[in-house]
């Protein structure tokens, strides 16, 4: 009996410490995972500069400076399930889109590369306004595709802001 208590007891202060243990890990990686982008390697700071890049040129209504972050055959999905392909058909609605003056805030960047393609996340938030001055707000997931091009480069190939959509239905 004295032996089976003691296994017991050495089984639940296994199972507490582990326990401990996997709270402090989850602690830890909320500590490190605040700001991930700060710990970006190179090649991931590239394709988060993309992503910066055009949300800055978006914001300024410089559609020529939105468009040189996209490959000529990217799509993006301005709204859900409704792609959108060629740089001509992105000017128009990028054009009409900046017309609401948009403000966007992000939370956590992630950046994933396998060779050379990346996927980048985070959600977003948008505030604006339409024509007739009524306050708009939006927020979504952002999932952005790029590619690697020969100069080293990353330019969006796929961008969804709407990678929520799915799950939200």
């Amino acid at each position: 009996m004295q032996k089976t208590a003691l296994v017991f007891i050495a089984l639940l202060l296994g199972i507490i410490s582990s326990g401990n243990a996997q709270v402090k890990q989850k602690e830890n990686h909320l500590k490190t995972s605040k700001n991930m982008e700060n710990n970006f390697n190179e090649e991931q700071k590239k394709v988060f500069g993309t992503i910066q890049q055009m949300v800055a040129a978006f914001e300024k209504k410089d559609i020529d400076g939105v468009l040189e972050t996209y490959e000529d055959n990217a799509i993006v999905m301005f709204e859900p399930q409704q792609p959108v392909q060629g740089k001509e058909n992105l000017r128009t609605l990028f054009t009409q889109f900046v017309s609401m003056n948009p403000k966007y805030t992000f939370g956590e960047h992630e950046v994933y590369i396998a060779e050379n393609i990346a996927t980048h996340i985070a959600p977003w938030h948008m505030v604006g306004s339409m024509p007739d001055g009524t306050k708009i707000e939006q927020n979504g997931l952002s999932v952005a595709t790029l590619r690697k091009q020969p100069n080293g480069e990353w330019l969006m190939i796929q961008d969804n802001p709407h990678g929520q959509f799915s799950i939200n239905k």
